[in-house]
């Protein structure tokens, strides 16, 4: 077996909670402070759901070693064909192309599914996650300053949008 970009499924809620709880704990990539809970993860992901998809990366030696996803930009119903994506590697798994293939597949299930357009935002500075936007298209369209405290710092957030159907 090969390493595969595939639909989330049930079963791998627990390995993209571990995944995303490093985050929460180390970084400033995501702005949340407490770890999230198994149960709160597979009330937040989307199993088989088109307009929002999760991805992982599944290795053969390591199982599940990153995710992507697709979740709502904004409640109202104008708001549908857009959306904002996310995409977190296992720290142990870093720079070997996992984030890029998570994305090539995300992105091209959005566009199969008719969204319009694709909004990042990221916590500045991170030039790595900027490069990663940027190579697929990305462009930024807003910088917020000040916006969130962790780590007892201030932490800026830039947005990237997007055009799935350019």
């Amino acid at each position: 077996m090969q390493d595969s970009v595939r639909p989330l499924r049930e079963e791998d809620i627990g390995a993209v909670c571990r995944i995303y709880n490093h985050y929460v704990l180390n970084s400033t990539t995501t702005f949340e402070e407490v770890p999230v809970s198994v149960v709160e993860m597979a009330r937040r992901a989307c199993v088989d759901d088109p307009v929002h998809p999760w991805r992982v990366l599944e290795t053969p030696r390591d199982g599940v070693c990153g995710y992507a996803c697709a979740t709502p930009w904004k409640a109202r119903a104008a708001y549908r064909f857009s959306v904002e994506c996310s995409v977190y590697v296992d720290p142990a798994h870093r720079r070997m192309g996992y984030a890029r293939r998570l994305y090539e597949r995300l992105f091209s299930d959005l566009r199969a599914a008719g969204m319009h357009t694709a909004i990042a935002g990221i916590a500045q500075p991170n030039p790595a996650s900027v490069a990663l936007h940027e190579a697929f298209g990305f462009r930024k369209v807003a910088h917020f300053e000040q916006v969130g405290r962790k780590f007892d710092r201030w932490i800026d957030v830039g947005y990237w949008q997007l055009d799935l159907e350019a």
